[in-house]
């Protein structure tokens, strides 16, 4: 049985835990060792360099509609935001230095979050769909990924067609956080948007690329350990000649190991291994 952190099990010692870590980050920013993005504009750069689109809201038994109502309303606070960033060569895009903390105030409401390895409901809950999305953009891109937290990449069944980091970024405000830098000798721009119930992303920047991306997965199958099940796979980026189509690079980027969340029955019987 895997130990648990004391502040796993008491309520008033994770709170706590929590400030320790706001309060670390927050003097971690403000030493200026980072150069985050700011410079958001309503001007799109010109080149699409990868997109992404997703349903704001999952509909089916088991499913709190009201949370994912809800997590489409904070998703929706969130791009405005994001909408048009420009990241500079050198700079850093932050997710939470973007979206700040997540307040009823600001009209956030309660959706999904993860205690522990747990759902349940939290004010803001529902933004790792967002900083998924981000991610899956950053990963088809010469950007470079600067601080990366996973959750379960098996929340939900996959449907049709499984898609590789489908979800699985994880971001707590503002300790747990989602950035990416600026490597190259151009502009990038991050556009978010919301529109009839679907998320939309684009990454644009000034001029196309000489490289192409993609992401493989291999030895992709559901596995029982114990009493629980997991998803299990690895995941590659690959990095194409644009010109050729001959492959530069194929960079592991996540050791699959998630545990499923969603209703045993509900995973493929083809897919599960010893």
């Amino acid at each position: 049985m895997a130990r648990r952190n004391f502040c796993e099990i008491n309520p008033f010692f994770y709170e706590l835990s929590v400030r320790k870590g706001i309060i670390i980050r927050h003097l971690k920013n403000a030493s200026g060792k980072v150069k985050f993005a700011k410079n958001q504009q309503s001007q799109k750069l010109p080149v699409v360099v990868s997109s992404h689109s997703s349903g704001l809201i999952k509909r089916a038994p088991g499913i709190d509609l009201t949370l994912q109502l809800n997590k489409a309303v904070n998703i929706e606070i969130a791009c405005k935001t994001i909408n048009g960033l420009v990241i500079h060569p050198g700079e850093t895009f932050s997710f939470w230095k973007r979206i700040g903390n997540t307040t009823k105030r600001k009209g956030y409401k309660d959706g999904r979050v993860f205690f522990g390895d747990k759902l349940t409901a939290g004010i803001g809950g529902g933004l790792c769909n967002l900083s998924n999305t981000i991610h899956l953009l950053v990963l088809h891109s010469p950007l470079t990924v600067t601080e990366f937290h996973s959750h379960s990449d098996a929340l939900a069944p996959d449907g049709d067609k499984r898609i590789p980091f489908s979800s699985g970024t994880s971001v707590s405000y503002n300790y747990i956080d989602y950035r990416f830098r600026n490597d190259t000798d151009v502009d990038f721009q991050l556009l978010a948007w919301c529109e009839n119930e679907k998320l939309y992303a684009e990454l644009r920047s000034v001029e196309e690329m000489k490289t192409t991306y993609e992401l493989l997965e291999e030895g992709h199958h559901f596995r029982k350990e114990g009493e629980k099940f997991y998803r299990v796979s690895k995941i590659y980026k690959l990095t194409k000649s644009r010109e050729t189509g001959e492959i530069l690079q194929k960079e592991l980027v996540r050791d699959n190991h998630s545990e499923v969340l969603f209703d045993y029955s509900l995973i493929p019987q083809d897919q599960i291994k010893e």
